[in-house]
């Protein structure tokens, strides 16, 4: 039913990695520096390495360079923040919905299927592949 975007797969799939990467690196950046509304984080503290991951492994992603390691870190990163961060404080493991885990959820299984699928052609990692 839905063969019509077949052809666009791949772009798609790359369009997915760079807005995502880039989304990321938004809340690495809101962490790091207190900007876009967000509260800035001691850089020597749990938070402060996540903001390094979200702000380098956005970018890493967005560009699609050392993309497959970058988005299972990322992917990591998320899985803790899920388990640490909501469900630890906030109970309801099955109902990400009611422990405002939705994001990490969704981010931790993106990442993980990134670092599975590769970054796409539109990636760094390609360019320098046929290099």
């Amino acid at each position: 039913m839905m063969r019509f975007l077949e052809p666009y797969a791949e772009c798609i799939h790359d369009t997915l990695r760079i807005v995502a990467g880039y989304l990321f690196m938004l809340h690495g950046l809101q962490k790091l520096f207190g900007v876009l509304g967000g509260q800035q984080m001691e850089l020597v503290s749990l938070l402060g390495l996540a903001a390094l991951i979200e702000t380098v492994g956005g970018a890493l992603i967005a560009l699609g360079l050392f993309t497959r390691p970058a988005a299972f870190i990322a992917s990591g990163e998320m899985a803790a923040a899920y388990f640490m961060g909501h469900v630890a404080r906030q109970g309801q493991f099955l109902f990400p919905v009611a422990n405002q885990g939705e994001p990490a959820v969704l981010y931790c299984f993106l990442f993980l299927y990134l670092a599975s699928a590769g970054p796409g052609a539109w990636s760094l990692d390609a360019r320098f592949r046929k290099a």
